[in-house]
């Protein structure tokens, strides 16, 4: 799992260099034949997959930390390590997720604006408002999708956040007794792990449900 650190980190670049030429990307893809709406399509497909890798990473992440709190002899030292590795690996996970919204995001609004553009540009009454009921439709159910990962995302942070006061303290304090005193911390964080988890399926799902309705427009 850990090996493929300086791959996602290379991911996470290639984005924002992707973010800083948006427009110049969109003409090129355009001219061999791939539009906004397909570039939409794909985005929110590597979305859903970043967020089932990260879902599993915070099951990880939690999986590995319950065995820390159940530390009963060995190595604690060990424990302490994979633990903090767990929480990297959930770490880099969130970020890929923000970014690939945000990439949604400019690409959505890039279609979007290009959409109402050409609905200005019907003669034809009757094609003008089908297609401008149908762009309210679709912006309609993008921003359902858009919200439920935004939402999904927000509720990382506080994982995140505890995860790594936790790490740092227990850093500071690698010993049975240390452990012993965090149980309330764990309990919110497995907690906030299952609000987690619940909210990032429906965000997976409508996500799903989006793409789907996509292809068949």
């Amino acid at each position: 799992m850990f090996c493929n650190k300086p791959i996602k980190l290379m991911g996470i670049i290639s984005l924002f260099i992707l973010v800083g030429c948006q427009s110049a990307y969109y003409s090129a893809m355009e001219k061999v034949g791939t539009h906004k709406r397909d570039i939409l399509i794909d985005r929110v497909e590597k979305a859903t997959d970043s967020q089932e890798e990260a879902k599993q990473e915070f099951q990880d992440a939690l999986e590995q930390f319950t065995k820390l709190m159940n530390f009963e002899g060995g190595e604690l030292q060990s424990h302490y390590e994979r633990s903090k590795d767990h929480y990297e690996s959930s770490k880099e996970a969130a970020d890929d997720v923000a970014e690939r919204i945000s990439l949604i995001e400019d690409v959505a609004q890039a279609l979007f604006d290009e959409w109402q553009d050409e609905i200005e540009q019907f003669s034809n009454q009757q094609y003008k408002q089908q297609s401008q009921v149908q762009l309210r439709d679709t912006e309609r159910r993008y921003k359902n999708v858009i919200s439920a990962m935004h939402r999904a995302k927000d509720k990382m942070q506080p994982v995140l956040s505890a995860l790594q006061d936790n790490m740092l303290y227990l850093k500071h304090n690698l010993n049975a007794k240390a452990i012993g005193s965090l149980n309330a911390e764990y309990t919110s964080i497995k907690q906030n792990v299952a609000q987690l988890i619940e909210q990032m399926n429906r965000s997976i799902d409508d996500s799903q449900a989006f793409i789907e309705t996509l292809k068949t427009e």
